[in-house]
């Protein structure tokens, strides 16, 4: 994928009992671990959703530390929620029009309609069904697609493959992977190797708040230098017969 302009954060956050602090320079990069090291609560500082309490964000060079949702949005940032978070009593049409890029953002990308059903076919049959009647990869595909009308050059998503039919799976995996062609840096989280190795082309390991890498997996054996990293990084299990505390 070609180089997109990056994004640097080092944000130290809490959110309830977690924190999480980080530092890297994103181009399609996923971070991968299981649920309760911190990725959630990344994301979200990274979109304005939690105020850091330390350390600081940077967009395109630009400090945007703290900022709240809706000035993050209009400087480009989009998050894709995990959980999909869709309005119940709206169509999918509904969802795709109420939604629309800031007026204020003239170098933006902005995609239509048309442009986001061709990408997600599947929702071109489903414009009139409200989000809780559709299937789980219909919503994920429905909130990526809700969340690119605002033109992001930055899409935060968090578990986008999680739950999902292995068919399902790959069409939303296809369409972040293109995603940089089109300007748009993706940042996904993701609680697995594989899916993160392929995903992105580089992959950070978030453990108890804190990264290591970058690894990067645009080789043949990604998934094997995503495992051997992890193994690396683990703490080492007890010995047989040790007390565990």
């Amino acid at each position: 994928m070609p180089a997109i302009p990056p994004t640097a954060y080092r944000p130290a956050t809490s959110a309830g009992s977690t924190s999480a602090a980080a530092t890297a320079s994103t181009a399609t990069e996923p971070s991968a671990r299981p649920n309760g090291a911190g990725k959630t609560t990344l994301l979200h500082t990274l979109a304005g959703h939690l105020r850091p309490t330390a350390g600081w964000v940077l967009l395109d060079g630009r400090d945007v530390t703290g900022w709240t949702p809706v000035r993050a949005a209009r400087a480009g940032v989009a998050l894709a929620p995990q959980g999909r978070r869709l309005w119940p009593s709206l169509t999918v049409a509904e969802h795709l029009t109420v939604t629309r890029p800031p007026a204020d953002r003239p170098r933006s990308r902005a995609w239509t309609v048309d442009e986001l059903l061709e990408m997600f076919p599947a929702l071109a049959a489903r414009l009139r069904h409200r989000g809780h009647q559709l299937s789980g990869g219909e919503q994920q595909m429905l909130t990526i697609a809700r969340a690119l009308r605002t033109a992001p050059r930055l899409l935060l998503c968090d578990e986008p493959t999680e739950g999902l039919a292995p068919a399902m799976a790959a069409h939303v995996t296809q369409a972040l992977r293109d995603l940089p062609r089109h300007g748009v840096t993706v940042l996904a989280a993701l609680p697995h190797a594989r899916a993160a190795a392929t995903l992105g082309d580089t992959v950070h390991v978030l453990a108890d708040g804190r990264l290591t890498g970058p690894i990067t997996t645009t080789g043949g054996q990604a998934e094997q230098a995503l495992r051997d990293h992890l193994a690396l990084t683990s703490p080492a299990p007890p010995h047989r017969g040790q007390a565990q505390r």
